[in-house]
């Protein structure tokens, strides 16, 4: 009755405001002044909420709804609106006035006015709870539009209006919570984070809600927002999904669809968000271990712990574990096709859920090792070196989580196809993961697969044989000791990599390799391995050379295990000699022979330190001169031939250079060799016609005396024509050899026969007196000082007869005094 009375004062009060608001012809002054009365007499007194509710539900709602919906001042309608909340704020039956206001709330011009509007009609849900439940269609169709607002503000009003409606009414609310999941999507990537953000809260509470099926609906867009750059909008989707993976009512038919996301999460950059992903995962797998307790009973009272575990990872709980072993199956189809998805940010992210699932799911990986290992093999070719990152780690996991019998077993028969540097690098990873007793048995099926020729000598493409590299090293590091069993195996895939012409740069890494190999071994150096197994690499490299061509690797391989082994190569003289004698035959390819007698050139240069290491090589000397370099000294036409006959010229120096081959060897070939030397001073190639020079210099030093006739003839005149050799070294390496050619002329039982022949020397050589080069004048004036004992007059009128020709006439004078003092008696 206080009320009524209090009421009817107000009403007294209010009746002319309201009557002059009825009028039609109210000017637009008037109805402000009478909104500013009524508010006035309501707001600035102290009334009641039996007497609110009586007045608005009386007298005010009806004028003022109709006010708020079609006056045309914005002045006015606002004035309406901040009325009407005060009575639904203030007014004790808020509910009452509901069927005449919401039918009120339609467009309306104004941003400021359609953001008070959303926010009186989340004040609506909020006071009338369940009583706005018969209006639950009209409040769905105006958030349909809201919610696509213009005005930023208006759309996260809405969102927290829908949050609102949601909770007021759950019952009947989730009979249409479906008609808001369409335009809260459409406005999921609005440009504003703070929309985004609120939009993803609002998703969350309307599915909490309403209807569980809306989760498809909306998973794609929540997957999307999780690539948000803000760290909010991340924060929101972490904290939506976890909760959902708490509380919603149908959350096991969504497991599977809802952990990726969370998990995602996990490796946020952003800490916070790590920490509030990894709090919900835990609540969630020990809700799901209690929930599940009766039939998880055995496997909680012996809750194995692992004995082999990745290094400062902490186990996740069994819940959690399980939740991933029974989803895998689920979720590991769709991961796999996003590792390989165009999108450089999918695949990066998807690569790190796979570590994280693979953690979980431990040996149960087993029965996905199919998808997984396809998967890797194509992921691990990314060029986002991210990807591949993770993609290695995950391959770790199967290592130590998976029994290597099924493991090894299928990525060998990957490798039975074409092995791609790919499928080397999975299995590198999972022999990384792997504990070293579990791969013990294993070892000798490894080293033999590696080193078959199919693998090894697959490709010559230097990625390839980066990835067998490490695939060694990761065999070396994890299984030490236990490599002594594979270290011939894995001496041949080392030679293999070092003998790729295009692997120059890992030379010194395969040498730390050895090196490594040897240590686990307890041996002193990478030539110890060589040492203890260079008979075994001789057969392995020589089996096919009867058919070796320019283009066979072994060719490079036996390069490498001679020149690399140093000393070592001098205890295999049997087979490495044999080798060279059947593939150095005049019948052989001609590149294939080039290149071998390289390696026994750059041998023979350090013959003390390689091959004559032990000694052992003067007692092959017989078969390298006569089955090695002679036939190849022979004149074939072509270019290589040609570098073939430089290269036995060199060797053949290197030889007499060194002493191996002794005085009393030369005498047994000179016979057979001097044609061929002296042949080998027109050769085309400077090297060789100076090397030859150097080498009939010696033959004439050892056995020049023994000469005949013939023999001094043929020297001399092959000789005396590379004076006018285009090479200075040339020309005076042939001065110096003629010197050593008189010396032996003056011993000779031949001497007198030679006068013709020592006459035209001596007129050849005056011209040469004449050498543009100082050194070589000087050089012909020896040879002419050496020759002067044998015909002295002789020479002396020669000289006089071309003196005056000379441009350096100091050379011819010097030679004359040079006779002149030797023939004065002492």
């Amino acid at each position: 009755s206080m009320a009524a009375a209090g009421a009817a004062e107000v009403a007294q009060a209010l009746s002319r405001p309201l009557s002059c608001l009825q009028e039609p012809d109210c000017g637009r002054a008037a109805r402000l002044r009478a909104l500013e009365t009524i508010r006035a007499e309501v707001q600035e007194r102290p009334l009641s909420g039996a007497v609110v509710q009586e007045v608005f539900g009386a007298q005010l709602v009806r004028p003022l709804a109709r006010c708020l919906a079609g006056d045309a001042a914005e002045r006015c309608r606002e004035l309406a609106l901040q009325l009407i909340c005060h009575g639904l704020s203030h007014g004790d039956r808020p509910g009452d006035l509901l069927p005449v206001l919401l039918p009120a709330l339609g467009s309306e011009p104004s941003e400021e006015l359609r953001l008070g509007l959303v926010q009186l009609l989340s004040l609506v849900l909020r006071r009338c709870g369940a009583s706005a439940a018969p209006y639950l269609t009209d409040v769905i169709r105006i958030l349909q539009a809201t919610l696509l607002d213009r005005y930023a503000e208006v759309r996260r009003e809405s969102c927290r209006c829908a949050m609102a409606c949601a909770q007021a009414m759950p019952e009947h609310f989730h009979m249409q919570s479906e008609s808001l999941i369409k335009p809260l999507m459409q406005t999921i990537s609005h440009q504003h984070y703070r929309v985004r953000v609120d939009v993803i809260q609002a998703t969350g509470t309307v599915i909490q809600f309403g209807n569980g099926k809306s989760v498809d609906d909306v998973l794609s867009h929540l997957a999307q927002r999780l690539f948000d750059e803000i760290p909010k909008v991340r924060h929101a989707v972490t904290s939506v999904v976890g909760e959902w993976l708490l509380h919603l009512r149908d959350r096991y038919s969504y497991f599977h669809k809802l952990i990726p996301l969370l998990l995602g999460s996990f490796t946020d950059e952003i800490p916070e968000i790590m920490k509030l992903a990894w709090t919900y995962w835990e609540k969630i797998g020990l809700q799901w271990e209690k929930e599940n307790e009766e039939e998880l009973k055995d496997k909680m009272d012996f809750g194995v712990s692992r004995a082999h575990y990745p290094k400062g990872v902490t186990r996740p709980g069994l819940g959690c574990r399980e939740l991933v072993s029974r989803n895998l199956f689920k979720i590991l189809p769709a991961l796999c096709h996003d590792i390989t998805d165009w999108v450089e940010s999918t695949r990066i992210k998807a690569s790190q859920l796979l570590y994280t699932l693979l953690l979980h799911a431990e040996d149960h990986i087993t029965q996905h090792m199919e998808l997984l290992l396809t998967t890797l093999y194509q992921a691990c070719l990314d060029e986002e070196g991210a990807v591949v990152k993770n993609c290695v780690k995950a391959a770790e996991l199967i290592g130590m989580f998976v029994s290597p019998k099924v493991s090894l077993r299928l990525i060998t028969s990957a490798f039975g196809k074409t092995p791609k540097p790919s499928c080397v690098m999975v299995l590198t990873a999972v022999i990384r993961g792997s504990p070293k007793e579990v791969l013990q048995p294993h070892l000798t099926d490894l080293g033999n697969m590696l080193s078959q020729a199919g693998v090894c000598q697959r490709s010559e493409e230097v990625f390839y044989m980066e990835q067998l590299l490490c695939c060694v090293q990761a065999l070396i590091e994890v299984c030490q000791e236990d490599c002594k069993e594979i270290s011939l195996q894995l001496m041949k895939i080392l030679v293999t990599i070092m003998a790729i012409p295009c692997s120059q740069h890992l030379k010194e890494k395969v040498e730390g390799t050895m090196s490594s190999l040897a240590e686990a071994q307890q041996l002193d150096s990478f030539l110890s391995l060589y040492k203890q197994h260079m008979i075994q690499l001789m057969e392995w490299v020589s089996v096919s050379h009867d058919d070796w061509t320019n283009y066979s690797p072994e060719i490079l391989q036996l390069d490498v295990i001679a020149t690399h082994s140093g000393p070592v190569i001098g205890e295999a003289l049997d087979n490495f000699i044999l080798i060279l004698k059947e593939c150095l035959q005049p019948n052989k390819d001609p590149q294939m022979r080039l290149k071998l007698f390289t390696v026994l050139s750059q041998l023979l240069q350090k013959a003390s330190e390689t091959i004559n290491s032990q000694g052992l090589f003067p007692s092959y000397l017989d078969t390298v001169m006569k089955d090695i370099l002679a036939p190849n000294l022979q004149w074939h036409a072509g270019r290589t031939a040609a570098a073939i006959r430089t290269t036995a010229v060199s060797c053949l120096w290197a030889l007499i250079h060194c002493e191996m081959l002794s005085p009393k060897e030369i005498l047994k070939v000179q016979d057979e060799l001097m044609p061929q030397i002296l042949a080998a001073l027109d050769e085309d190639s400077k090297i060789t016609r100076l090397v030859a020079c150097h080498i009939v210099g010696v033959l004439l030093k050892v056995c020049g005396r023994q000469f005949d006739e013939k023999k001094f003839i043929s020297t001399y005149t092959e000789v005396l024509k590379r004076l006018d050799d285009a090479s200075c070294d040339v020309r005076l390496a042939a001065a110096h050899t003629l010197t050593n050619w008189f010396k032996c002329l003056k011993d000779s039982d031949v001497k007198s026969a030679m006068e013709g022949h020592t006459e035209f020397l001596y007129r050849e050589l005056l011209i040469h007196l004449d050498d543009p080069d100082e050194n070589v004048q000087n050089a012909v004036l020896e040879v002419l000082k050496e020759g002067s004992v044998l015909y002295p007059e002789l020479l002396v009128r020669e000289t006089e007869g071309v003196v005056h020709k000379h441009r350096t006439p100091d050379c011819c004078n010097q030679l004359l005094h040079h006779i002149r003092s030797a023939r004065e008696p002492p």
